[in-house]
């Protein structure tokens, strides 16, 4: 009998997530279906009732829904508790019962490491935005040396680091107090969206620095500055298909590999 699983969203029909599972899927042997769904955005609740009752088997959840998804779980896992985001991404039906996990701070750290070869540890870290996306993937840098959260205005960040545990020093500024180089600087901003320019110096692009952009699918003007000024350059599509693995890992218990599958995602682009 097939599992039947899913992607929530709106907007949703960009969503890649549909062709990511169905090569883990034929990779691994699993007999799943996995589509997109539009939820109106006054009934993502209701969207995932009538999954559920429909006998799916799971789902994933993209904007806007992530916060929404945290609050109808019947049970969270460790590392979302842990991580104090608020946030979920992955639904697994357990006999009715919704339980949320978050994989994007896996995918981040898998995409970083394994794909990217760069190693977090004893590192200087610099994350752009204190969004939902920078709280949901704080809990994969455990064993950096120092955390910096930088943000249009401090309060934001100041929450944010007050949330940060395992790291040596953590501190929070606005985009212009930037005054040092980092050796690894997460964009976790939207501002690639519309082609926004951040208001940050060329400083803290150091000369071995990894320049990490969250979105995906082409230049944003993040990813122009950091390579203009010397640094590696990467997109956040290892990291889309790394938190894909993990939730289907979730699901069907079997690890799908992952390099084929960026590759055949960004050859479609």
């Amino acid at each position: 009998m097939t599992d039947k699983y899913a992607v929530i969203g709106n907007p949703i029909s960009h969503s890649k997530s549909p062709l990511i599972h169905e090569a883990f899927a034929k990779q691994t042997n699993q007999d799943i279906s996995y589509e997109r769904i539009l939820a109106p955005l006054d009934g993502f609740e209701l969207t995932v009732r009538d999954l559920i009752a429909s006998g799916y088997k799971g789902a994933n959840v993209t904007v806007p829904f992530k916060f929404e998804a945290y609050k109808i779980c019947d049970s969270l896992s460790a590392r979302v508790i842990s991580s104090g985001s608020g946030a979920v991404n992955t639904l697994i039906n357990i006999h009715g019962k919704i339980h949320g996990d978050n994989t994007d701070g896996v995918g981040l750290r898998n995409d970083i490491e394994k794909n990217l070869k760069f190693l977090i540890a004893d590192k200087n870290i610099l994350i752009l935005g204190a969004g939902g996306a920078a709280y949901g993937v704080l809990n994969s840098l455990i064993g950096a040396k120092s955390i910096t959260i930088a943000n249009r205005t401090s309060e934001k960040a100041l929450q944010l680091v007050m949330s940060i545990s395992d790291v040596n020093e953590a501190r929070a500024k606005m985009f212009e107090e930037l005054d040092a180089p980092y050796d690894l600087i997460i964009n976790a901003t939207s501002t690639g969206l519309t082609d926004t320019a951040l208001p940050i110096p060329n400083i803290i692009f150091s000369k071995d620095c990894l320049a990490y952009d969250m979105m995906y699918g082409r230049e944003t003007p993040f990813m122009k500055q950091a390579r203009e000024n010397g640094a590696l350059v990467a997109d956040g599509l290892g990291m889309l298909v790394e938190q894909a693995a993990e939730a289907f890992y979730l699901w069907c218990g079997v690890r799908p590999e992952t390099q084929s599958v960026i590759q055949q995602i960004r050859n479609l682009a």
